[in-house]
């Protein structure tokens, strides 16, 4: 059964538009119920009173719309807001609302954990369940218009569980959805996609020309190093990233989590203002919060802010984020489901102890050739 919320606007409008003409339905009935699908949603049709009641049976009955069901709501002391969603099959997933002054941004989810195993990310322990659908993502974004105080977010990034280009079909129709000024309407360049560089999506990215934002999530400056923190380098290596990242048509964020003597270090300071100036980026350096690999240790506060004063002097853009949500584990890298059948997270942290110590030993290895 097609389902009407993973219809972009344009599509709702046409296939609901023959489902009613087929009924013997006027035609102003589509105009009628298109705008529940997103500007004015509801949870059944039999929530839309403006419609006959025989119509609203039927639609409930052909066209039924999909929902995803609040499991908790946590609440930080700083004003964050954490969801879990239980999604139709069981499967769940999280979003973070974060507001502060008049913005409110959403963190999305785009899949059902995550199959890249980042070493300082606690989503990865999960191993990926499974892609959300398009209506699922956006969905996250519809279910806080129907709280009894709807909170319309003014941001979204999709910085929640999974790779939103290792999903690309549904999350290209979810940004459509989300932007569309017959859905939810949020303009493009309060829309961030971040991701680890999977270049086939980047490139698929590139091509919409609505003004989305990008994120790259770099976190080390060498391939080296890139690699022992995140598996992916292995299959699309930082250079073939920094390439597609120099032929994309807007300016980039690298997201950058410091940890201790892994990419906090002169030397790596040096290599990420070299990057960031050539792909005219700026840099924002987050910190390492408790949940990834037990093998990493954070920068110290003091560090982060010579570092950030280090970057700015040598004509980078540089902003340090400030942590949000981490008495209800709801900061950066931190959001994870528990289950019983992910993967041990001592597994994890022991193939992270491993990666971290041979980059380790290569880098002094390296220093040593070379004094």
């Amino acid at each position: 059964m097609t389902q009407a919320l993973d219809l972009v606007p344009a599509d709702a409008e046409r296939v609901l538009g023959e489902w009613l003409a087929a009924r013997g339905e006027p035609r102003y009935r589509t105009g009628q119920l298109v705008p529940r699908l997103w500007q004015r949603p509801v949870r059944r049709w039999a929530d839309a009173t403006e419609l006959p009641k025989a119509l609203r049976e039927a639609l409930d009955a052909e066209w039924p719309l999909g929902a995803l069901t609040l499991d908790v709501r946590q609440e930080s002391a700083d004003g964050t807001v954490k969801y879990l969603w239980r999604l139709p099959d069981g499967q769940a997933v999280e979003s973070v609302l974060i507001p502060e002054g008049t913005r409110r941004t959403l963190c999305i989810s785009s899949q059902a954990g995550c199959p890249l195993r980042c070493a300082f990310c606690a989503t990865g322990t999960m191993g990926l369940l499974r892609n959300l659908e398009a209506w699922e993502i956006a969905g996250q974004v519809r279910e806080l218009l129907l709280t009894p105080e709807p909170t319309p977010p003014t941001n979204v990034v999709f910085m929640g569980m999974g790779e939103p280009l290792l999903n690309w079909p549904a999350v290209s129709t979810a940004l459509t959805l989300l932007n569309d000024p017959a859905a939810l309407g949020v303009g493009a360049r309060h829309i961030t996609v971040s991701t680890v560089g999977i270049l086939p999506g980047l490139a698929e990215l590139a091509k919409r020309r609505e003004q989305f934002r990008l994120a790259l999530s770099l976190h080390a400056p060498t391939s080296l190093t890139r690699r022992a923190l995140m598996p992916i380098e292995k299959k699309y290596p930082l250079r073939d990233v920094m390439a597609a990242l120099r032929a994309f048509p807007r300016r980039v964020t690298f997201e950058y989590v410091m940890i201790a003597e892994m990419n906090d270090r002169d030397e790596d300071l040096e290599a990420l203002a070299k990057l960031a100036k050539e792909a005219g980026a700026m840099v924002n350096l987050l910190p390492l919060h408790p949940g990834g690999g037990s093998a990493l240790q954070p920068t110290a506060a003091s560090r982060m802010r010579a570092f950030r004063a280090d970057l700015q002097a040598r004509g980078v853009e540089a902003v340090l984020r400030r942590s949000r949500g981490l008495d209800i584990d709801a900061a950066c890298g931190q959001l994870r489901i528990a289950r019983g059948d992910r993967r041990p997270r001592g597994e994890v942290a022991a193939e992270t102890h491993g990666h971290v110590h041979e980059a380790r030993r290569v880098r002094q290895h390296a220093r040593a050739s070379h004094s």
